[in-house]
């Protein structure tokens, strides 16, 4: 029995499923998947549609009010605009219907290569930061110690509340090395607090100057220095995603199966001023 017998949506759901486990910077949280409803082809767009702001104004008893003012309304666009595919094959003499584990760990490897793609996608949303979100620049990168990282992050937190981003759901996503400086200050590993039981179970999250932390080794930066260490809130960052195909066929030369696949995806950050982005050095 070769791979063609595979029912195509059984595979793309579980390829999905694979995806949002693996996702850091595209997961829900981070970002959101409000306008995400069906994506059927690289191309395909979602307008998306906010108001501007409304003015209040004093009533006075037996007083007319003013005028009814006219409403702002700004239009943008998240384009599904990034097409990733795989395509790989299992020779005949791997007996791949005898060790199904076989094909479902090459899905899994599948799935983390497109997670790696869309989530340097996301990542690199940074450089749309609102002016006066961030701390630090290319040219004067901050080098933090294991004594000042938490205090950078708290920084960052000050910058969104400046800005008005809700504070309840706040994140940012940190390289390990940032990660083991904040593990090293008692205020985010404190023996006793729920937070800090958390991050020695498992040493990858924590909670830290009212963020959730989170660690990926795809935070942008330009040759091992400047990376640029983002924090925000879910509704900064818009992202949609869907498995468009799962193709199993027999390889005509080839006593082989091989599946192939494709998954389409957009981003957008439509709310500048909901993230805060922090230039950091390795010391």
């Amino acid at each position: 029995m070769s791979v063609a017998t595979v029912i195509p949506s059984v595979w793309a759901a579980a390829l999905l499923a694979s995806l949002k486990k693996a996702h850091v910077y595209a997961q829900e949280g981070v970002v959101n998947r409000d306008y995400e409803g069906e994506i059927a082809q690289a191309g395909d767009s979602v307008r998306i549609n906010s108001i501007g702001s409304i003015t209040t104004f004093d009533v006075t008893r037996n007083t007319d009010i003013p005028d009814p003012e006219t409403l702002t309304a700004e239009q943008q666009t998240l384009l599904i605009d990034q097409s990733k595919g795989f395509n790989f094959q299992v020779d005949d003499a791997d007996k791949v219907q005898a060790r199904p584990n076989l094909m479902e760990a090459a899905m899994e490897e599948a799935g983390f290569a497109l997670r790696d793609a869309a989530d340097l996608s996301i990542a690199g949303l940074y450089t749309g930061v609102a002016a006066g979100n961030t701390i630090g620049t290319d040219l004067s990168p901050i080098v933090p110690t294991a004594e000042t990282a938490y205090e950078y992050l708290v920084d960052l937190d000050v910058k969104l509340s400046e800005a008005n981003v809700p504070s309840a759901g706040r994140w940012v996503v940190v390289p390990a090395w940032f990660h083991g400086l904040l593990r090293k200050d008692k205020r985010f590993v404190e023996a006793g607090t729920a937070a800090g039981d958390m991050v020695r179970v498992n040493g990858e999250i924590g909670m830290a100057g009212n963020f959730r932390v989170l660690m990926s080794n795809n935070v942008p930066n330009a040759t091992g220095t400047k990376y640029k260490i983002m924090a925000g809130h879910r509704i900064a960052i818009t992202y949609a995603e869907q498995i468009a195909s799962i193709e199993a066929y027999r390889m005509e030369k080839r006593f082989a199966d091989a599946l192939k696949g494709l998954h389409l995806y957009g981003r957008k950050l439509i709310r500048p001023t909901a993230i805060a982005v922090l230039t950091a050095n390795r010391a």
